[in-house]
């Protein structure tokens, strides 16, 4: 929503417009004291207090303690003089601003000035008038009272404030951690995929190039096509990602943002599966999804098959995908040894393939599992719900 497009009450007003209520208030401060100081006061030397009290609080946003200084001492002698009678209200008007902005103070019990603050005035007002033996004491405590709650109110608002900037701050690294986390796993999820194919075949050309140069020809090919499909998803990844930067109005520079990978892309998937040496046996059955559950769903299958590719080809997979409208199941067995050496001899579900595929599912709230099967091989199993709408 555009500053303009907020209701007046609530728009942020710019420091210049601030400045410039502060100069109105401090001229209507001036105008009233001025014409509610009379009886014994001397009408001229009221009017100078008066000026003297008020006009400088135009200047308590870029001056606050100067401001406050001078009008306290103003305040004073007017008290002391009998000139003008105002409780310290301009004094507080300016402390307000001073207690917004200085740096917090351990020795400054806020709470406690606060709190008899409020005592005071609420004793004066009940007191009234009457039960007050001198005037112009009634006039000095109640206006310290005044001071007191100024004070107490200005810190509770920067407290407040502070508040909120920690609260959004936080909001704001978890979001950015959680798009960092997001964007890792789609990098992985990409990469590992198209690399595993890669080497795999890659380690097939250099075994039989002298002696069946065709088949590592074969190979080269699957290399090649592995590798351009690889680069256009990451092309789409990365476009993605900038195209919170791109204006809408350019269609030359905005890029070609592709739909996400979905379950219509396991068939594609299996086939280059196959190509690596893993058959792939899909058996799906789920009808039209959310778009985030359908990637989520494709991302946990393509991972389960990276690994059968990098730890157990040849093997046969079974893949087992089904979606009844609240619930997603996914099934993925290979017939591969089912111990699991990853790089650099960490030991099983300490890659972060497994993981990727954990938060995947925990992200909405489901099961997830992945270990050897008592008859042989591996298998990889997420339960999770969903919502249709």
């Amino acid at each position: 929503m555009y500053e303009s497009e907020r209701p007046l009450l609530v728009r942020r007003l710019s420091r210049r417009r601030l400045i410039a209520l502060d100069a109105a208030v401090a001229v209507l401060y001036a105008l009233l004291t001025t014409m509610m100081s009379g009886g014994d006061a001397p009408a001229l030397p009221a009017c100078a207090a008066a000026v003297a009290t008020g006009l400088p609080l135009a200047a308590r946003r870029p001056w606050p303690v100067p401001v406050f200084a001078v009008v306290f001492a103003t305040s004073t002698l007017s008290l002391c003089l009998d000139l003008v009678w105002d409780s310290y209200a301009a004094a507080a008007y300016a402390l307000y601003t001073v207690a917004l902005t200085e740096p917090r103070r351990r020795w400054i019990p806020t709470s406690l000035i606060g709190g008899l603050s409020a005592l005071v005035i609420l004793g004066g007002a009940v007191a009234g008038p009457d039960g007050w033996h001198s005037r112009r004491a009634a006039a000095f405590v109640l206006g310290l009272a005044v001071l007191g709650a100024s004070w107490a109110l200005g810190r509770a608002v920067r407290e407040r404030r502070a508040h909120a900037d920690r609260a959004a701050r936080q909001l704001a690294d978890r979001a950015v951690g959680d798009e960092r986390l997001r964007i890792a796993r789609e990098l992985h999820d990409v990469v590992a995929h198209s690399m595993s194919l890669i080497a795999v075949k890659a380690g097939v050309a250099v075994h039989v190039a002298e002696a069946r140069p065709e088949e590592a020809l074969d190979a080269l090919r699957v290399i090649e096509t592995t590798s351009r499909g690889s680069l256009a998803e990451m092309r789409h990844l990365l476009g993605v990602l900038r195209a919170g930067s791109v204006p809408d109005t350019d269609p030359v520079s905005a890029p070609d943002l592709a739909p996400s990978p979905g379950l219509d892309g396991l068939t594609a998937l299996a086939e280059r599966a196959a190509m690596a040496g893993v058959r792939v046996e899909l058996d799906v059955r789920a009808g039209d999804l959310p778009e985030g559950v359908a990637l989520s769903a494709y991302r946990i299958v393509q991972e389960a098959i990276t690994n059968v590719v990098k730890h157990a080809a040849p093997a046969r997979c079974s893949v087992r995908v089904e979606a009844d409208g609240h619930r997603m199941r996914i099934e993925v067995a290979d017939d591969g040894p089912g111990v699991r050496v990853l790089p650099g001899g960490a030991a099983p579900g300490e890659g972060h393939g497994l993981v990727g595929m954990r938060e995947r599912v925990m992200m909405y709230g489901g099961d997830f599992a992945a270990g050897p099967r008592p008859d042989g091989g591996f298998a990889v199993s997420a339960d999770f719900p969903y919502d249709p709408a």
